[in-house]
């Protein structure tokens, strides 16, 4: 994380914090973004398109900037294994965690993201099955924050793709990637919680597993049309 922030800073990319090295404690130090973040619950311009609309933008030139990295050894050396199938070769480092909390607005446009804990390899559109799950919302409606409740999935799913950008080949791989990041993160998860506990088996025991296999049958279930949707 430290290392991809620092070429970020390098490229001129401003929409993230910069590394500052650590402190005598140990402790990382990063800048300050200023700005509004959502908290829990969501407050409710996270349903507005707008301001959907403006993430897909941001993720975009992120995206765009990390790509220039690319995927360095030491990248590949700190991740998670595996790879998605369905998701093509990793171009570059993806931010992989493009909830709410961690985008910072300014002015009522996304200004910047933080929180790059997640950041591993990726394939562009493994970056955009994850903008979606979140402002998609592609999810079980029982599952989703009253913000997004009323957000139609099959609309705000095209609205955030063609902001993007995402090419053909893309789109295509949107739906199989999606499915396969829910099954993955079952098994991430249920591993988490068995080796590691804390924090993790509390999420397990508060049903976080039940939420992923509620959002795989989804996802089957209107596969079809969230793939024609969003040009698939």
């Amino acid at each position: 994380m430290h290392q991809l922030l620092q070429e970020l800073e390098r490229r001129g990319f401003s929409h993230a914090p910069r590394y500052l090295g650590t402190d005598g404690e140990g402790r990382e130090v990063l800048t300050f973004v200023p700005g509004e973040v959502a908290g829990r619950p969501w407050p409710a311009w996270v349903g507005d398109d707008s301001r959907a609309e403006s993430v897909a933008r941001l993720l975009r030139l992120y995206d765009d900037a990390a790509e220039q990295v690319g995927v360095p050894a030491w990248a590949v050396e700190a991740s998670d294994p595996p790879r998605l199938p369905s998701a093509g070769p990793a171009t570059l480092i993806g931010h992989r965690d493009i909830t709410p909390e961690n985008v910072v607005f300014r002015d009522d446009e996304a200004a910047a993201l933080i929180d790059f804990d997640l950041a591993r390899p990726a394939a562009r559109v493994e970056e955009v099955a994850n903008l979606l799950l979140w402002w998609g919302p592609w999810m079980h409606p029982s599952d989703r924050q009253e913000a997004v409740s009323a957000v139609d999935p099959f609309a705000r799913g095209a609205l955030l793709v063609d902001a993007y950008g995402l090419d053909d080949d893309g789109r295509r791989r949107l739906l199989p990637v999606s499915r396969e990041i829910a099954e993955l993160s079952w098994h991430g998860m249920k591993r988490r919680a068995d080796t590691l506990g804390g924090g993790w088996r509390r999420m397990w025991n508060d049903g976080i597993g039940d939420v992923i296999l509620r959002r795989q049958e989804w996802l089957a279930k209107h596969e079809g049309s969230l793939a024609s949707a969003v040009g698939g």
